[in-house]
């Protein structure tokens, strides 16, 4: 049986999984002690679903609902672990065609195939402290876009992200880090100056939105291919609590 979230994180498991209607009753009713095996999709009329892929390419909408899908998946520990033997790698010696573009922090414990349960060449990855960009980040994104087609970035920030703590307190102290860390401050800051007063997790959004706003406007490719509706970009936040993605808007 799949470890249940403790009842503080229901509401909040619920929006992050993305769960269907069905999954939601399985949530319910497992924390009443009887579990049900969530549904292995989820359900494109549902409207945690919905809003993920309001508005945006039926590519990247496709591309969106398997990553909810296999978020759902690694939530209820039903993970598939796809693509992950020796037949598969063996057949992406010459050619990958990852389906979606993820900028994630570097932390340890947030691993974007395990937390949206996906194999090997699914994921096109670039991982950062902090899930900041820099040109080399860009660079490698213009890549994936332009040689591999991807139709979707998601810029995924998580819970008690340590590079967002150090920019917050570094900030509120007045004071300068030493060595290259530095960089990550100055890269978080505007998140931290316009969150002052309020918690970390708002300025870890903040900071998701800050670069899905910087992505979309990258001259000359990545700013041409949004405007054009070729690529999307979207951000997203990982709850380390109870393992949930939520899929965020704008502001």
């Amino acid at each position: 049986m799949p470890t249940m979230p403790n009842s503080s994180k229901i509401l909040r498991a619920l929006t992050a999984a993305a769960c269907t209607g069905a999954a939601i009753a399985a949530l319910l009713s497992g924390c009443a002690g009887t579990a049900t095996r969530p549904p292995a999709t989820p359900d494109d009329d549902s409207p945690a679903t919905a809003h993920a892929v309001a508005e945006i390419s039926p590519r990247a909408a496709a591309a969106t609902r398997r990553l909810v899908a296999g978020n759902v998946r690694f939530v209820w520990d039903h993970m598939q672990h796809p693509r992950q033997t020796p037949d598969s790698r063996s057949g992406l010696t010459n050619l990958q065609q990852p389906f979606a573009i993820i900028v994630s922090c570097s932390d340890s414990r947030v691993g974007p195939e395990i937390v949206f349960d996906q194999g090997l060449g699914d994921l096109f990855v670039a991982r950062v402290a902090g899930n900041v960009i820099d040109d080399h980040v860009v660079g490698s994104l213009e890549y994936a876009l332009e040689h591999l087609h991807v139709p979707l970035i998601v810029v995924l920030g998580h819970e008690y992200c340590g590079a967002v703590t150090a920019a917050r307190d570094t900030i509120a102290a007045h004071g300068h880090p030493e060595g290259h860390i530095g960089s990550l401050v100055e890269a978080i800051r505007p998140a931290v100056e316009a969150t002052l007063g309020e918690d970390a997790e708002d300025t870890c959004k903040a900071n998701v939105r800050n670069v899905v706003a910087g992505l979309r406007s990258s001259e000359p490719i990545l700013k041409a291919m949004v405007d054009s509706g070729e690529v999307e970009v979207v951000g997203a936040y990982y709850d380390l609590d109870t393992g949930g993605v939520t899929f965020l808007g704008d502001s």
